[in-house]
């Protein structure tokens, strides 16, 4: 199984589109939709280059999920955990409870973690609950 389309599209909704290299709040230097690694300051790219960047990232963000998850997944479900991972890294994805829930069976009670993940900097910010929200919705969506 891999990411779908619809997967693609909701990273791409959230993250956005940048063809010049800028620093992220977190003060890394960052490209296309999200892309971090190798990037470097004054860097410029295509649309078309930052779609294979995403797609790079993506499946590197999938193959992680698919090492830490140990329960079948739909496709909404592996679609929602590739956004969160892209966003929040696999570090995270591993030590959460929204993960040991969802080894431990418990689909639902993993559904309802996505929400506690909204905060940055110790604040919530609203573009992370729409996120989260976003993500919980394609996690649950029936396929």
């Amino acid at each position: 199984m891999h990411t779908s389309q619809k997967g693609l599209d909701l990273i791409k909704s959230f993250e956005g589109l940048r063809l010049s290299a800028y620093k992220c709040p977190a003060d890394v230097w960052t490209i296309g939709y999200g892309t971090t690694a190798g990037v470097k300051e004054g860097q410029i790219i295509t649309k078309e280059r930052a779609e294979e960047l995403l797609r790079d990232d993506a499946k590197r963000f999938e193959d992680q999920v698919l090492r830490l998850v140990k329960v079948p997944l739909t496709q909404g479900q592996l679609d929602a955990l590739v956004s969160f991972t892209y966003n929040l890294g696999a570090a995270n994805l591993g030590n959460s409870t929204l993960l040991r829930l969802l080894n431990a069976g418990d689909y639902k009670g993993a559904a309802a973690q996505f929400g506690r993940w909204t905060k940055a900097g110790g604040k919530e910010l609203p573009g992370l609950v729409k996120r989260r929200a976003a993500e919980r919705a394609m996690f649950e969506a029936v396929s």
